[in-house]
């Protein structure tokens, strides 16, 4: 197991129109966050969350693919924020349960 996971992108897909995204969804099955957003202009973005790979693939005619931020990144930069070990156990706590004494 590698010790970097494989990077998830945050992108913003935009279609011409309603039904060249309807296609693309049906064709490329990215999972979706949220709804899709109708602008003035007849265009339809919708959020999606893809590897690199994949929003290289969602581009086309009529589709443009924006990244709008890298999810792992954020994940792992969330994770070192959290705390190790029971912060509301007293320190002379000892262990119960089946496990080895070192």
């Amino acid at each position: 197991m590698s010790s970097s996971p494989q990077p998830i992108l945050r992108v913003r897909v935009t279609a011409r129109d309603v039904e060249t995204l309807r296609a693309l969804l049906r064709e490329a099955h990215p999972d979706v966050g949220g709804l899709a957003r109708r602008a003035d202009d007849g265009s339809c973005s919708v959020v999606a969350y893809v590897s690199p790979e994949e929003a290289e693939a969602l581009q086309r005619d009529g589709v443009s693919v924006t990244v709008t931020g890298d999810v792992t990144a954020e994940g792992q930069a969330r994770l070192a924020e959290v705390g190790h070990g029971d912060r509301f156990a007293p320190a002379d706590a000892v262990p119960h349960g089946l496990a080895d004494k070192i």
